[in-house]
């Protein structure tokens, strides 16, 4: 069950390895996840199966996480720095790391080693590390996660979260400081998050923010996260929502298979997106984010961007 209002538990663990190679249709990159688990409590999240039955429950922090980067990091033979993701099966700043600062650690051990990177986050934690991103930020990009801007929404589909207010604050002081800032709407959730008000609702908090890059998707189905989809929907009192999902919106029949993964039907998906980026597009904001693949032995010279259909899927994990 994704809601509890018991926080989870905190041990430590050693890693053999911290670095791994990242691909996701055409994307090829590479990501570090310094904690294992989450405390967000993300009702949707695409980071819980079979392989993390504790993730909810128990967070494990990779101790080892800075000293093995480095030493994986003076052995790189490769030609070309791939940007790494910081993270793409947790949140980095979520807050284990205050006690820890595991992230904090790594981020220098890539800057050390002149590695472009991006973070995704959903976390306000970020700012106490403002000034280290700051330093380096011609060579990185933050991301932040936002789902809704409806408290009474966010309380039950992510009850670990900070508020979208809070969050777009500290989006602020970044943007004022010149780092490269976006938000990634995802997943946006039928019948929950996906109407126009709701979307226009960031859209304007993001401009205010002067975020620059901006990008969405839409919710996948998966057995575990339909069953948790199922309670949200009843909690919140959605008339024949399961039916809606099953009928009109996603065109399956249960039981779901353990590894199947469902897509909203493409005109929903073409006409929830266009419109978002109708609404980006309306504030001079691009639909897209930053490309920072670049040569091992020169400077980012690239202005390219990676397309926004690529981008939404290495955002999934939250």
């Amino acid at each position: 069950m994704w809601y509890s209002k018991n926080p989870p538990s905190i041990e430590l663990k050693s890693s053999k390895s911290i670095i791994h190679s990242f691909i996701v249709k055409g994307y090829n990159g590479l990501t570090i996840n310094p904690y294992q688990g989450c405390h967000h409590r993300c009702g949707y999240c695409y980071a819980t199966y079979e392989w993390s039955p504790e993730f909810y429950d128990k967070i494990y922090a990779k101790s080892n996480a800075p000293e093995i980067l480095e030493k994986q990091l003076k052995s790189w033979k490769h030609e070309y720095v791939k940007p790494v993701m910081i993270s793409s099966a947790t949140d980095a700043y979520q807050p284990a790391e205050l006690k820890y600062n595991l992230t904090r650690r790594c981020v220098e051990t890539l800057q050390k080693f002149k590695f472009p990177y991006y973070v995704f986050t959903k976390s306000v934690i970020i700012e106490r590390d403002l000034w280290l991103h700051q330093r380096y930020k011609d060579d990185c990009f933050l991301v932040w996660s936002i789902t809704t801007c409806d408290e009474q929404i966010r309380r039950l589909i992510e009850p670990g979260t900070p508020p979208s207010h809070s969050i777009f604050q500290v989006i602020k002081k970044f943007v004022d400081a010149g780092v490269c800032c976006g938000v990634n709407i995802d997943p946006i959730m039928p019948l929950i998050t996906d109407s126009p008000h709701h979307i226009e609702r960031i859209i304007g908090n993001c401009h205010d923010a002067r975020v620059q890059f901006i990008s969405g998707a839409i919710l996948r189905l998966r057995v575990d996260i339909w069953e948790r989809l199922k309670s949200i929907i009843n909690l919140l009192g959605i008339k024949n929502g399961i039916e809606k999902y099953k009928n009109d919106i996603y065109e399956f029949k249960e039981p779901l298979r353990s590894r199947d993964n469902i897509n909203v039907k493409r005109s929903y998906e073409t006409c929830i997106l266009q419109n978002l980026k109708q609404r980006a597009l309306e504030k001079n904001m691009i639909f897209d984010f930053p490309d920072l693949f670049r040569a091992n032995s020169g400077p980012q010279t690239s202005n390219q961007t990676h397309s926004a259909e690529a981008q939404t899927l290495l955002l999934n994990y939250l």
